[in-house]
């Protein structure tokens, strides 16, 4: 019988925390859940995210910090020196040979006048040969095979001499021709070279600008990423820093409403009179009244918090009410054997 009693007792505790779930309008299995998810599990969580993002923006910092000291490196004043100086010497050079060229251009279109000349000369020359060369072959057609008579013998002669002074000419003309052309091509040809020369000093002054610029175009955009990762480290730390201590907003203090009833002293078990053992059923009555009250009382509390889903600690509050009922009510049963 006590055995029997005993185990209702522990079941009217149990009834109590579930009822006090069910009031609050929520599952035990709901209640454990939200006690998962509370609020400092949430924060460790983020506490742990926050300071793996301040390391890798301190690693981000100096991984920007040691490329910013590559890029001063490279453009340190001493290199930018250099450059400047090889710039200057290539600028130097590229004047002269400029110049140069337009010194030795100058005189380029009367040598091509004088090409002109000698060449209408010789063209000349040759056409006198060619006509008198002509000429003679006419009259000797026109002889045949019949003797040349005096006069025609001497006009003979006297082509054939005209015509050798016409090649002497011609020949003179040619050589004057030459001449020019080749005085032409050397004056042309060290132009083209000092043009060539002015070229190349250009392009390695080209090449030396776009160098010194891109030295500080990187060591610009170095400065400009490692602004940016101090920021961002700051920024992590920050956030970090304050993840640490985070403000967790405690469950104000619940007060029962007026109407409410506490649960009772237990009242030690009265012998009976007739017997001289204590009168189980009304003790056991007694349990389960302070029982039902201690679960009418502790549901108000969660009601009058106003949360919709409290979490299992409050449910083991509950529980743990029930319990030292079920152990005093245990007890009772144990002394009156």
């Amino acid at each position: 019988m006590n055995d029997i009693l005993a185990r209702r007792a522990r079941r009217a505790t149990v009834g109590i925390a579930l009822s006090a779930a069910l009031v609050a309008g929520i599952a035990p299995a709901t209640a454990i859940a939200a006690e998962t998810s509370s609020p400092t599990g949430a924060v460790a969580l983020q506490t742990e995210d926050a300071a793996a993002a301040k390391e890798r923006a301190y690693a981000a910092m100096q991984e920007a910090l040691k490329n910013l000291e590559a890029a001063k490196d490279a453009a340190s004043p001493e290199k930018l020196a250099e450059i400047d100086d090889d710039i200057a010497a290539f600028q130097e050079l590229y004047d002269m040979v400029v110049a140069e060229a337009a010194k030795r251009r100058e005189p380029l279109p009367a040598m091509q006048a004088n090409v002109d000349a000698a060449q209408a000369k010789y063209d000349e020359a040759r056409n006198r040969t060619s006509g008198l060369q002509a000429e003679l072959d006419k009259v000797l057609k026109e002889l045949g095979d019949e003797a040349p008579s005096t006069a025609i013998k001497e006009h003979i002669k006297q082509l054939r001499s005209e015509i050798m002074s016409a090649e002497r000419r011609e020949e003179s003309c040619e050589d004057d021709l030459h001449r020019y052309q080749r005085w032409l091509e050397s004056q042309e040809k060290q132009v083209q070279y000092f043009e060539s020369e002015a070229e190349e000093a250009k392009a390695q002054i080209d090449e030396d600008i776009a160098k010194r610029n891109a030295l500080l175009g990187d060591l610009e955009k170095a400065q400009a990423a490692y602004d940016d990762a101090c920021k961002a480290y700051e920024e992590a730390k920050a956030a970090a820093d304050k993840t640490t201590s985070p403000e967790i907003t405690k469950p104000a203090e619940t007060v029962p409403p007026s109407g409410s009833t506490q649960p009772a002293e237990a009242t030690p078990p009265v012998a009976s009179p007739a017997t001289g053992k204590d009168a189980l059923p009304s003790s056991t009555k007694q349990a389960n009244s302070s029982s039902g009250k201690q679960a009418d009382t502790t549901a108000g509390k969660l009601a009058n918090t106003g949360d919709t889903a409290p979490s299992a600690i409050a449910l083991a509050g509950i529980a743990t009410a029930g319990l030292g009922i079920t152990a005093t009510a245990t007890r009772r049963i144990k002394n009156s054997k």
